[in-house]
């Protein structure tokens, strides 16, 4: 277990962060050493500062941002805008999907970490959006859900 993508909603109502900050710190004790994230609103963002608590601590991980279009954080407020900038300033690596966005540019993210990634952690709550089509394209896929 090598790799491991994020997906959940951008809002949070009931998230419990410090079993996230647990379940992060085990996965990378585990020699989960890259974490994928889409770096969307909520639980994307949540799950980011807390890879990058984990590595503040000392142990290896690198954090990928996976952005759908460059325009992703237009729409931000300004306080998400700065936390997204400095989540992406301590990324190991940045990849862009598109350069303008479209129709389906997000759901082509989500296939891109899921592919690439051994384990997906989720925050699902709601059985329709994003997460829930992402989660359900990792267990056809086979890959290991973590749901918090």
């Amino acid at each position: 277990m090598d790799s491991c993508t994020f997906t959940g909603h951008r809002q949070i109502k009931d998230l419990d962060y410090a079993l996230l900050d647990r379940v992060i710190l085990n996965l990378v004790k585990s020699g989960c050493a890259r974490f994928l994230c889409g770096m969307a609103k909520g639980f994307d963002l949540a799950a980011a500062e807390s890879v990058l608590g984990v590595k503040k601590q000392g142990y290896s991980a690198e954090l990928v941002a996976c952005i759908p279009c460059e325009t992703q954080s237009e729409s931000y407020s300004s306080a998400d805008r700065a936390r997204y900038e400095r989540i992406l300033d301590n990324c190991s690596e940045v990849v862009v999907l598109s350069e303008n966005y479209y129709n389906g540019c997000m759901h082509v993210r989500d296939r891109f970490m899921v592919d690439n990634s051994d384990v997906v952690l989720c925050y699902l709550r709601e059985k329709s959006g994003g997460t829930f089509y992402t989660v359900n394209y990792a267990s056809k896929l086979g890959k290991k859900i973590i749901e918090l």
